[in-house]
This record gives structure tokens, C-alpha cells and sequence, in this order.
């Protein structure tokens, strides 16, 4: 792994859609204390300017705590706001897009889904990561294709962070961990816990 990518290993943070921006910080705070090394804005609303002013608040408990911001999808959004990075599904912008958009420097991640071919084309492409999942069942997207945790085996010479998402819990991510994956991503199991500080700790401790 490069020096741009090495940071992407731990604990990776998810936020869930919300419209209650102080409550979203808070939660987003409490994450970063107990060890989120990664965090990653995801909102669908269509409020630019909601999802501007989020992105600028969550950006900044970021840089306090020493941790990556990336965005959700949204290509203009993390260049307007200088994210460290963004995250592309497959009907979202091209990952040559993203490169023209944001440069060089800009940390590119790619959902892959089930498929470790989809995988190697992302690193043709020039992606900086990849994401597996969902590798249990997801209460985000309960309707997510599965993704058996051998991909983290299949891919280990891959040559850049493998990332796992979906249904994953402080229950069940040393399960994750143990196959293989640089990091995990948490939407649920952080932000829906009674204390998300404890559960970001529990998860974070594995790496």
C-alpha cells in the first residue's frame, strides 16, 4: 500500500441519512473518540444545502480526531468541500470522472460488490480501495447481494485496502477482521448502538 492509502485500515464509519444535524454530529463525535479511522458522508437528500453544511461540520470533527473524510457518491460535492476522498457504487460516476475532478491526491474507493473481478478491473481503473458486501445481512440495504468473506482470501494480492460493509456489528466483525479485510465499514452497528463510543472502541480494538 502507498502512502495515500495507508491510513485506510480500521475502523470505517458510515453515516446514516439524517436531517437532524446536531444529533448526526454527536453521534459522528462519539464514533471518532472510541477510534474511527475513516468516515464516510452518505445522504440522499436532495437539500444541497443540508448536505453542504453536514459535510462541512462532519469534515471538520474529522480533521479534529485525525481521521479521512470521504463522500457518498457525490462527486462535486466532495471537490466543493475538499474531502479527502469519494466512494463510487456502480451507477455513479466513472472513476476517471472523479480522477478529473478531484486529482491525484484524492482517495478513490469503489463498491465491488460480490466480485473480485470487479475488483481487479477498480485497480486498472485506478482506484485506491475496494468494498465487498454485503458480507452479513444488512439492515441498511436488507436487499444488498451477499459476499462470502473468502473474497478477502481471493483478493489478498489485490495491492490496495480491501474494505468490508453490510450487517456488520462489534458482534460479528472479528469474523471480518480474521478473513482478511484492511477495514470495516459500520453504518447500523455504530450509529443505532446504545453507545456508539463503546461499540466504535470494541471494533477498533481488532485492528
Amino acid at each position: 500500500m502507498n502512502g495515500k492509502t495507508e491510513r485506510l485500515r480500521g475502523l470505517y464509519a458510515i453515516t446514516p441519512d439524517s436531517a437532524d444535524t446536531d444529533r448526526l454530529l454527536q453521534l459522528t463525535e462519539e464514533v471518532l473518540i472510541g477510534g474511527a479511522r475513516i468516515v464516510q458522508y452518505r445522504n440522499k437528500s436532495d437539500d444541497d444545502s443540508l448536505r453542504i453544511g453536514q459535510a462541512r461540520l462532519l469534515q471538520a470533527a474529522c480533521a479534529r480526531h485525525g481521521a479521512l473524510f470521504i463522500i457518498n457518491d457525490d462527486i462535486r460535492l466532495a471537490g466543493r468541500i475538499g474531502a479527502d476522498g469519494v466512494h463510487l457504487g456502480r451507477d455513479d460516476a466513472t472513476l476517471a470522472e472523479a480522477r478529473d475532478m478531484l486529482g491525484e491526491h484524492a482517495i478513490l474507493g469503489v463498491s465491488c460488490y460480490n466480485l473480485a473481478l470487479l475488483a481487479c478491473n477498480a485497480l486498472q481503473l485506478g482506484a485506491d480501495y475496494v468494498a465487498f458486501g454485503a458480507v452479513f445481512p444488512s439492515a441498511t440495504k436488507p436487499d444488498a447481494m451477499q459476499a462470502h468473506l473468502s473474497l478477502f482470501e481471493e483478493t489478498r494480492g489485490l495491492g490496495i485496502p480491501r474494505v468490508a460493509i453490510g450487517g456488520i456489528t462489534p458482534a460479528n466483525a472479528a469474523r471480518v477482521v480474521d478473513a482478511g479485510a484492511d477495514a470495516v465499514a459500520v453504518v447500523s452497528g455504530l450509529y443505532d448502538t446504545p453507545d456508539p463510543r463503546q461499540a466504535a472502541r470494541d471494533i477498533a480494538a481488532l485492528f
